[in-house]
C-alpha cells in the first residue's frame, strides 16, 4: 500500500469533516466530487448553494453541507464566540459579524473552533498569509507548541533511502530562517507529524552544510544549537546532526563520516537549515527525482489548517483534505 493509499484508507475510516471555504474556485469543486465519491470525508463548502451548484456543471456536490454566511442559523452563535475570543484586541461584535459574514477564511476556522468541521483546507486562491492568519488569531497554537512550522511528505519512487521513501522535509513552506530553539521546535514538531501520517518511527537529521564538524561557520553552529535544544525538548527521539544530505541518508556515507550513529544513513525526517534550503530541497527531490509532494503541511496549530499551493489540481486538493482529516484524528 502507498503512502496515499494508507492515508486515504485512515481518512475514510476516521470519517471526519473538512471544510473548502474556496467554493468559488472549479478545482475546489472537482475534489469535493472526487473526496464525497470515494468517502474519504465530509465536505462543507461556504457560499450560496444555487450558486454553487451553477459553478458545478457536469460534477456531483450533492452529497456535502452548504454554509451560507447569508443564511445560516448557526452564525449568530459563531459571532458572539469570534467576538469573545478577540475581545483582549478590541474586537466588537459588529466588527465580529462583518468579518464572519465576508470573509469565508475566518467563517471556516470558526466552524472548525466550533467542531463543526475538524480542519480546513484552503489556498487554491488564497495566500499562505491569508489562510493562516485567522487560523493562528482563533485556534492559535497546539498545547506544548511555540511554533507553527511546515513540512512537505516526499515519496520517492524506487528509493531505498528513508522509509522505503517516505520523508518529511521540515521546514519546506514557512519559517524563512529559523532560530536554534526555532529550529529544534520544527525538528520535534516534524518528528511527530512523520509518526502520524506514517505510522513509523522517526529518525530525525539535522541538516548542514558539514558533518560532524567537518566545516566551521556560525551556520553549522545554529544547527548544532538546535540539535542540542531539541535532544532536550524530546530525549526519546532518534536524532543528531548536524549532517550534510548523504552523511544522513546512505548508509555507506553514513558509516563512514559518522561511525557509531544510530541517525546517520537512516534518516527519514530532514530537517533543514532555513527556508530557501528547505523550499529548493523539496522542489528538487519534486522535479529531478519524479517524487510525489504533498504540502505544505502544517503543524503546531491546536486543530488542522492547511494550506495549499495556487497552482494546486484537484488531486492535490484531495491528497491535502485526506492529510488533514488523518491529522484530526
Amino acid at each position: 500500500m502507498s503512502f496515499l493509499e494508507g492515508i486515504m484508507a485512515r481518512a475514510k475510516a476516521s470519517n471526519r469533516t473538512i471544510v473548502l471555504p474556496e467554493s468559488s474556485d472549479r478545482r475546489t469543486l472537482d475534489a469535493t466530487h472526487q473526496l464525497l465519491k470515494q468517502g474519504v470525508a465530509k465536505i462543507i463548502l461556504i457560499g450560496n448553494k444555487d450558486e454553487i451548484m451553477s459553478k458545478a456543471e457536469g460534477l456531483d456536490i450533492s452529497g456535502a453541507t452548504f454554509v451560507d454566511p447569508q443564511n445560516y442559523d448557526k452564525l449568530d452563535a459563531l459571532i458572539d464566540q469570534f467576538t469573545e475570543i478577540r475581545k483582549s484586541k478590541g474586537m466588537t461584535r459588529d466588527e465580529a459579524a462583518k468579518i464572519l459574514t465576508n470573509d469565508e477564511l475566518y467563517l471556516g476556522v470558526m466552524l472548525v473552533k466550533a467542531g463543526i468541521a475538524d480542519g480546513m483546507v484552503s489556498g487554491a486562491v488564497h495566500s499562505t498569509a491569508d489562510t493562516l492568519r485567522p487560523a493562528l488569531q482563533i485556534l492559535k497554537t497546539r498545547p506544548g507548541t511555540k511554533l507553527v512550522s511546515a513540512f512537505f511528505v516526499i515519496v520517492a519512487p524506487n528509493c531505498e533511502y528513508g522509509s522505503d521513501g517516505v520523508f518529511v522535509f521540515a521546514d519546506s513552506g514557512l519559517v524563512q530562517n529559523p532560530n536554534p530553539e526555532e529550529l529544534a521546535s520544527i525538528a520535534v514538531s516534524a518528528a511527530d507529524s512523520f509518526k502520524l501520517l506514517t505510522q513509523k518511527d522517526p529518525v530525525v537529521a539535522m541538516l548542514s552544510h558539514s558533518t560532524k564538524g567537518s566545516a566551521k561557520h556560525p551556520d553549522v553552529d545554529k544547527v548544532l544549537e538546535a540539535t542540542r535544544i531539541a535532544k532536550g525538548l524530546a530525549p526519546e527521539l532518534v536524532l543528531d546532526g548536524e549532517y550534510q544530505l548523504d552523511a544522513a541518508i546512505v548508509p555507506s556515507v553514513g558509516a563512514s563520516k559518522a561511525p557509531g550513529s544510530s541517525v546517520a544513513g537512516r534518516a527519514n525526517v530532514l530537517v533543514f537549515p532555513d527556508l530557501d534550503a528547505g523550499n529548493i530541497g523539496y522542489k528538487l527531490a519534486q522535479r529531478l527525482a519524479k517524487a510525489e509532494a504533498y504540502g505544505p503541511v502544517t503543524q503546531g496549530i491546536a486543530k488542522p489548517v492547511n494550506d495549499l499551493s495556487r497552482g494546486c489540481s484537484a488531486e492535490d486538493i484531495v491528497g491535502v483534505v485526506a492529510i488533514t482529516a488523518v491529522q484530526a484524528i
